[in-house]
């Protein structure tokens, strides 16, 4: 993609499987294997998949919170993983995490002018104390929370409130780039809407890129102008939004499409119910990783590595089933 503020090619992340007194490797945990994508700016990529599929720990890569085994990330022109040093300081400046938990991922000694202006101390942005106070509580008004809660401790705010304070923290350093890990999934619905709207506007007002990882189609659909479905630790499909949500191609997609509650509970539609488990990602099934569950499932999709198709523009899928 031209004009990419985020490019990642061919990212690998294994684990290594240990097992003896000498804690010898067996086998590796291939949590994400050969992921490419590219993310504008000002554009939110939803990355949707089942739980295990590897989607945070591709937020994650992206930071440099866990180190890849391979690929290439280039941010802004730069290439991140061979940053180190003052070069990736600076450049984490750019790149923020907001984490899926807002009850873990908020230090509970720690009040909340401390835990937003965290940041701005460590990059040695903000000294003084009373400018420290009137940048908070400007970030506070921005994630529409009253400034008077800036003394205040985690354990007085409700879940919703509590991840407020994490984009608030994650707004901080005035970002091009943020990982949402799960943002919204362990919060109430009602909720949801509300920081998903919430991220809306900072995007709109800020020109904010967003990777949005998520299990939950509906969430994904609302936020995304492109969507990404991983499947043991590959991306499967990847297509504008609407264009996924009415064309999907990938079986998988199919199946996750069908699962979807919609408006209208009783209209006709074809629902597709997946059997077994997903495939241990240490011995990840040949050919297609999805022929293990694939309701449409022939021969050589059990042998053969299905290739990259194109359905469109923007739209692309791995199956051997032409659209």
């Amino acid at each position: 993609m031209e004009n990419s503020l985020l490019s990642v090619r061919h990212l690998q992340k294994f684990f290594p499987v240990r097992k003896g007194v000498f804690r010898k490797v067996v086998a590796q945990v291939k949590a994400v294997d050969d992921v490419s994508f590219d993310i504008a700016p000002s554009e939110t990529l939803g990355l949707v998949g089942e739980s295990g599929c590897g989607k945070t720990t591709v937020g994650r890569s992206l930071l440099r919170l866990i180190e890849p085994t391979s690929g290439s990330v280039t941010f802004d022109g730069q290439d991140v993983l061979e940053a180190g040093g003052a070069q990736l300081r600076a450049m984490r400046r750019n790149m923020q995490i907001i984490f899926q938990d807002p009850y873990a991922s908020l230090n509970p000694r720690m009040s909340v002018a401390d835990i937003i202006g965290e940041g701005l101390k460590v990059h040695g942005i903000i000294r003084k104390r009373k400018e420290m106070e009137e940048r908070v509580e400007q970030l506070l008004e921005k994630v529409k929370l009253d400034p008077v809660y800036i003394n205040r401790y985690p354990h007085e705010f409700s879940g919703g409130q509590r991840q407020r304070i994490g984009i608030a923290r994650a707004l901080s350093l005035d970002p091009k780039f943020i990982v949402c890990d799960e943002a919204v999934s362990a919060l109430d619905v009602s909720i949801q809407a509300q920081i998903i709207n919430l991220l809306v506007g900072l995007r709109e007002e800020l020109g904010l890129a967003f990777l949005f990882v998520a299990h939950d189609l509906s969430v994904v659909e609302h936020i995304s102008h492109r969507v990404a479905v991983m499947y043991l630790g590959k991306i499967v499909e990847l297509a504008p939004t609407r264009e996924l949500f009415t064309n999907p191609k990938h079986p998988y997609t199919q199946s996750l499409l069908s699962a979807v509650p919609r408006a209208n509970p009783g209209a006709a539609r074809n629902r597709t119910v997946l059997k077994g488990d997903v495939p241990s990602p240490i011995a990840p099934p040949p050919g297609c990783p999805f022929h293990t569950r694939c309701p449409v499932v022939m021969p050589h999709c059990k042998t053969e590595v299905p290739p990259l198709k194109k359905s469109g523009p923007g739209h692309t899928y791995t199956c051997h089933l032409d659209g």
